[in-house]
């Protein structure tokens, strides 16, 4: 059985039958069979459902924000996802014309010669909890947009995610075998990989998770796209906002209890700043509220599930063993315990500390001072991996400089935790491989097709 315990109470919220090996290699030979008939259609009719789709998901929303809270912990204060649902699926509706055109080589009296981008066939969305909506966005609207048929399996914390969509999009008049929700376990997933059932995977999840798809992909050449771990960091030079970089910053850190894929997770000061960075970052971690999500008060909710917060705890007292020290008083935060979890900021961190190697997805951040660029470069670059890096500094051709030298997927100036649909979203060494999103996310969810006619 699949099951979702609320992280507000512990109660099961939901519970759903996965289905069997059977009905599941059912499922995706409907969602093949339905793709030529898909692909067929002119894509601004395609454009036009999904568009649909979307705009029929956010009538939704008064439903959908505090099923989310019930569901993963985020507080109904902040509303939801919709606002960057759409706007991931109005730019990809957008550009999808251009991105998809074809590639006219030569059209003259003898030959004509062109490249196409054509569907990969069936794409299976493997969507993660924290950002339920928005990750899974991604992905749909442009796979679908491209021709190819779609089946989602969401993850176990937000079961209600992939009920919705599918909802809406068949509401849109997307048909049932073109975009499917289903719910399958771990086994069965990795089964119906290794046999073929699926053209293209993208997954959201763990570096673990990206690795038990890529072990069933083995030698079926299924294309992938893997979005796994992050460990981003943010670096304020001498010149930085001040003010803006401690907001920007600890709100990364902070936001939806820290389970953001790009949330800051360490963060380096230069020696000038450090004392007034540090000074007004505890500031503002002490004005939080942790506490019920559905309380519209409530500014920090519970983590996802009670095993990652203690997870989070044990970082946090083996760094303090090994000499940090703690800046956020308990007594702050009474609601602490289980999956609640009080925010963190600790010093005197060094990278010997797995809170600044590992991944804590969750709202602890260390701080450490840096002498110059070269150190904050080496610092930033001791990492396994590599989603976003976060730069402060009123020089963009330093900014520029130290970008190209950061092994990373995006790189911010003056900004940070946050996705722009007309850019790439993609990362690098343990945080996987493709890319999502803008024209090169088109690339990915299609395949090139040369045509090579001679004239007679």
């Amino acid at each position: 059985m699949i099951t979702c315990i609320s992280p507000i109470d512990d109660t099961t919220l939901v519970e759903r039958e996965p289905l069997s090996s059977e009905d599941a290699a059912k499922a995706a030979a409907r969602a093949r069979d339905a793709q030529p008939g898909w692909a067929a259609r002119p894509l601004d009719e395609r454009i036009s459902l999904v568009r649909a789709a979307t705009q029929i998901v956010g009538t939704m929303n008064d439903e959908i924000v505090p099923e989310l809270a019930r569901q993963m912990g985020r507080p109904v204060r902040f509303g939801g996802e919709f606002g960057g649902f759409a706007q991931r699926a109005d730019h990809m509706s957008d550009i999808a014309a251009e991105a998809l055109a074809d590639i006219e080589v030569e059209d003259s009296g003898e030959f004509h010669r062109l490249i196409k981008r054509v569907p990969h066939g069936v794409v299976l969305v493997v969507a993660p909890w924290n950002y339920p909506y928005m990750t899974a966005i991604n992905t749909i609207a442009p796979a679908l947009i491209a021709g190819n048929t779609v089946v989602l399996k969401h993850a176990s914390q937000t079961p209600l995610v992939g009920e919705r969509l599918a909802k809406a999009f068949h509401q849109a008049g997307i048909p049932e075998d073109v975009f499917q929700n289903v719910f399958l376990d771990h086994a069965t997933t990795s089964e119906l990989i290794a046999g073929g059932a699926f053209d293209f995977v993208n997954f959201t999840g763990s570096v673990e998770g990206g690795r038990a798809i890529e072990r069933a992909a083995a030698g079926t050449f299924t294309g992938l796209g893997l979005e796994l771990g992050g460990k981003d960091p943010g670096y304020v030079m001498e010149d930085a906002d001040l003010d803006a970089a401690v907001d920007t910053l600890i709100d990364g850190a902070m936001f939806n209890s820290g389970q953001c894929c790009c949330g800051i997770e360490r963060i380096y000061v230069v020696e000038s700043l450090f004392d007034a960075f540090v000074e007004k970052a505890v500031k503002i971690v002490e004005g939080y509220k942790l506490g019920d999500p559905l309380d519209p008060d409530t500014t920090m909710g519970p983590m996802a599930q009670p095993r990652f917060a203690d997870m989070i705890r044990a970082q946090t007292a083996e760094a303090v063993a090994a000499g940090a020290k703690t800046l956020i008083d308990p007594a702050v935060f009474p609601k602490d315990g289980g999956a609640y979890l009080m925010p963190q900021i600790l010093v005197d961190v060094d990278h010997s500390m797995r809170v600044m190697r590992e991944e804590s997805f969750g709202p602890v951040v260390g701080i450490m001072k840096v002498a110059d660029d070269a150190e904050a470069i080496a610092l930033m670059n001791d990492s396994e991996y590599g989603l976003t890096a976060s730069l402060w500094t009123q020089d963009e051709a330093r900014a520029m400089s130290i970008a190209d030298r950061i092994e990373t997927g995006t790189v911010y100036m003056n900004r940070a935790d946050y996705l722009d649909p007309a850019l790439c979203w993609t990362g690098c060494k343990n945080t996987g491989r493709g890319g999502g999103l803008s024209v090169i996310g088109y690339q990915n969810l299609t395949r090139p097709k040369s045509y090579h006619f001679k004239k007679a």
